[in-house]
């Protein structure tokens, strides 16, 4: 979904099962001009979800209803564009990691302040907004092209479902093919510039993102970019060979 709303009255709906984390949460950002719905449960979330457009989640995942991994998954399958942020107590890496393959967008690990909080969902809505502003309308890379203006991504003319920020990063890869770009480049233009948190979600992202490119060019005979690991760096986008670049071989291009 587009974000239609504001800075100001962005609905936000908070999952969380502690009385007094859910109040303090719901008073805070109502304080700040953000429009919450607060539930207790996994499905009831969901249940609004479904009659109620909304841009951002704050996901639990101790629910007593189900896990809020499981809930993470099943809300982004339904809501690609919804901006989903965990609230977790649990402290280990692999909790993490599971949570963001799951498709959160990022995560806050308890207690955290008001402010970082605040801080995080600027951070998000301003990139939302921005990343696509001043960019070509469509990159052709081999059987890959991407549109900006509807944020869709093409298989030789099958569309690929991707999460937001899946979308952004192929995005901010693609304007620079065959360009190594820094984790600290992806970073700011993706999530934030001020960016002050972990960078695990970056990795995260960027590993679902290229097993979807992957499965999605199984028949593309070579004509797909990949993703390759610059070690102590970044990522880079490589396009496709030149004899790959299309069926009459020609190069690939950014219109």
């Amino acid at each position: 979904m587009s974000p239609t709303w504001g800075a100001s009255g962005v609905p936000v709906v908070i999952v969380e099962d502690d009385t007094v984390i859910g109040r303090h949460l719901q008073q805070a950002l109502e304080s700040h001009g953000y429009h919450t719905s607060w539930f207790r449960t996994g499905q009831r979330a969901l249940e609004h979800l479904r009659t109620c457009p909304c841009e951002v989640m704050l996901l639990d995942l101790g629910l007593p209803d189900s896990d809020g991994v499981d809930i993470a998954r099943q809300v982004r399958a339904e809501f690609p564009e919804l901006l989903i942020i965990m609230l977790t107590a649990r402290t280990a890496e692999i909790d993490v990691i599971a949570g963001l393959d799951a498709g959160a967008d990022d995560y806050l690990t308890k207690p955290f302040t008001v402010t970082v909080l605040l801080a995080r969902l600027r951070a998000h809505l301003r990139r939302h907004t921005t990343n696509d502003q001043a960019q070509p309308a469509s990159t052709v890379l081999g059987a890959l092209t991407l549109e900006r203006s509807s944020r869709r991504v093409f298989v030789d003319g099958h569309e690929l479902r991707l999460r937001a920020k899946e979308f952004d990063l192929l995005a901010a890869l693609a304007d620079q093919p065959d360009t190594a770009v820094s984790r600290e480049q992806l970073m700011a233009q993706v999530w934030d510039e001020n960016w002050y948190g972990s960078t695990k979600t970056l990795d995260v992202h960027i590993a679902h993102l290229r097993s979807v490119l992957f499965a999605a060019g199984a028949n593309a005979g070579g004509r797909m970019p990949t993703i390759t690991t610059l070690r102590g760096h970044g990522y880079r986008l490589d396009a496709p060979p030149r004899e790959h670049a299309d069926h009459d071989g020609r190069h690939p291009e950014t219109r």
